[in-house]
């Protein structure tokens, strides 16, 4: 049966022999962020910081740092709900007619929200005020402290007090800093596609108050499932309940729903809005301060034993990529069986998730002859962004599955290489442009706003890609057929300097950027520069670049200007005496000189 708290988690986790307390007083301010950044690195143990200066609650984080701690926290369902997903069984379904639930090997029981009284609800045995939680702040230039881990749950206006009716998703919450005023405000930070926007216009629509009800810790399946992409009409809290193999449990206070269970919970209403930021967020970067929901806050309430849990959101691989690697495992299957013709497709996070998407489709339009040019890709691909948080992709490669049908959609770079043997520049690309992405990528024009491309490649590979260093100044050599370069030209000046000097058969691929030394350093980097700085309508240029008939296409390499630029948000860097103060706990002799 699943863990009702964050203590009985941390209990099982230290019985195992994966965690790690830290006795000693650690500032929430910077360092603990940053102890948390190098464990997870190392792929160490969960962390309880004991001691937390100027705060009387102990934190907790890196809980789910890698997939096989997930796995150990899961251990009594994981295997069934993923057996569930690979079965293709509607999970609202069970919800209607939980018989078919032991046929999935799960209890449907558990979907069914479970009411009790407010008295039988530990959540409810203390309050407090938001300047007593922990103050986490992650990067030196972020906003003020934020909740990186908190369950914000809502409503549908028509059947308030009704879980099986709620959105439960994972939007980061400012407590303080900026305009908000201290203990009875705070900010709630949610992008578009965000089930949350549904409720908040269904309520501004019929004059309703928004009451918003935010959950910190308490069952870990709670957590997992406010991130999860679930299908339409399957609330998380049912999924929670599937997870933790046991019911959520849940009690009314005036006219808010509250998690029985949470370690803590803040009540509150949404109320116009204030500016929010700037958050060291998964892209690497900072999001800037902008107007974002404001809650008037109404409560505080904690358990007796309350844990406070955090994570650490920046530059991948965090916390946050194994969130996504135990989502691909459990659920992976089911978004290409739901796409006809889709076999796999992957959000590649060292690119920052959103940014850069990768898929294999199958040409099944004309099977009497040899696909020469894609053609049943290209309306995958519009499928694909077309699909919920896939299409706040701004790249997104598709190659043809008969092509090699070995190729592993998780080996990137053998992925580049399959696709640079087989596009043809000039006709392969496709736009969408003045359009929306991600919140978070400050690449386009403006807020919500910029350009999409698609990289389609189909047929035999036709060029052999150069792996040694052309006659170039300023360059590297980042993989076959890919160039790193620098340099003060435009974009459409250097297409007509690279003309004649570098051919479309040995580097198709050439990304301007700042320091070409250390995007071609490791594969990583060079996916994060190229993919985070760039908006494709306005950073692609072409050697030979023409337009026929609306099509934009190029004959030579194809250029991508990923070079920082004056409206991107500034990258994170840590603060340096931090770092030297946790180099010394690190060090030997240091209290934490056995993890290195």
């Amino acid at each position: 049966m699943g863990y009702q708290s964050t203590r009985e988690c941390i209990q099982a986790l230290e019985n195992a022999g994966q965690l790690l307390r830290i006795k000693e007083e650690v500032d929430p301010h910077l360092e603990m962020a940053e102890i948390q950044r190098r464990i997870y690195a190392e792929k160490g143990p969960a962390i309880l910081f004991e001691k937390v200066k100027g705060c009387k609650f102990p934190c907790v984080s890196n809980l789910f740092g890698t997939p096989e701690r997930a796995r150990f926290i899961f251990k009594d369902t994981y295997d069934q709900v993923a057996a569930m997903v690979a079965a293709k069984v509607d999970p609202a379904a069970l919800l209607k007619n939980p018989g078919k639930a032991l046929k999935a090997g799960l209890s449907g029981l558990n979907a069914l929200p479970k009411k009790v009284s407010p008295s039988a609800a530990p959540v409810f045995e203390c309050r407090a005020k938001i300047s007593d939680l922990p103050p986490v702040v992650s990067w030196p230039d972020d906003g003020g402290p934020f909740v990186t881990l908190p369950q914000v749950y809502s409503e549908h206006p028509d059947h308030p007090g009704k879980p099986m009716k709620s959105n439960l998703g994972m939007y980061r919450i400012q407590l303080s800093g900026n305009e908000f005023e201290t203990d009875k405000e705070i900010g709630l930070h949610y992008q578009i596609h965000r089930g949350i926007g549904v409720h908040q216009k269904l309520h501004l629509d019929q004059n309703k108050p928004f009451r918003v009800a935010i959950f910190i810790g308490g069952p870990p399946a709670m957590t997992f499932s406010a991130v999860m992409p679930l299908p339409e009409g399957m609330p998380e809290v049912a999924f929670a309940g599937l997870l933790a193999g046991r019911r959520f449990r849940y009690a009314h206070y005036k006219d808010w729903t509250v998690s029985a269970d949470a370690d803590f919970c803040i009540i509150g209403t949404i109320n116009g809005t204030k500016p929010e930021g700037p958050f060291g967020d998964h892209l690497g970067y900072y999001s800037l301060v902008h107007d974002f929901p404001c809650l008037e806050v109404e409560e505080v309430f904690h358990r007796k034993d309350a844990v406070w849990p955090f994570t650490v959101v920046g530059r991948p691989p965090q916390e946050d990529t194994t969130f996504g690697e135990v989502i691909h495992d459990m659920t992976g299957v089911a978004i290409p069986s739901e796409l006809p013709g889709l076999k796999a497709v992957h959000a590649v996070d060292a690119a920052g998730v959103h940014p850069l998407l990768l898929a294999i489709g199958e040409e099944r339009y004309t099977p009497y002859m040899k696909t020469i040019r894609p053609s049943e890709l290209l309306t995958i691909s519009n499928a694909v962004l077309g699909k919920g948080q896939l299409s706040l992709a701004k790249y997104l490669f598709i190659v043809n599955e008969a092509d090699n049908p070995k190729l592993d959609i998780h080996d990137i770079p053998a992925y580049f290489t399959h696709l640079l043997e087989r596009i043809k520049w000039e006709r392969d690309l496709h736009f969408h442009t003045e359009t929306s992405i991600d919140t978070l990528d400050y690449s386009g024009d403006a807020l919500n706003h910029g350009s999409k491309v698609v990289f389609a490649a189909s047929g035999d590979a036709f060029r052999t890609l150069e792996t040694e260093k052309p006659d170039l100044e300023n360059c590297a050599v980042v993989a076959p057929g890919i160039l790193a370069a620098a340099s003060t030209f435009d974009p459409e000046t250097f297409a007509r300097h690279l003309e004649g000097r570098i051919s479309v058969d040995d580097f198709p691929l050439v990304v301007l950027c700042d320091e070409p030394e250390f995007a071609a350093k490791d594969f990583s980097n060079f996916l994060w520069v190229t993919f985070t700085r760039s908006n494709p309508a306005r950073d692609i240029q072409g050697v030979g670049a023409e337009i026929r008939h609306k099509h934009w296409g190029c004959t030579g390499p194809l250029i991508i200007d990923a070079r920082l630029k004056p409206h991107h948000a500034p990258p994170l860097i840590e603060d340096p005496d931090v770092t030297a103060k946790v180099d010394a706990i690190f060090a030997d002799g240091g209290i934490l000189s056995a993890i290195r």
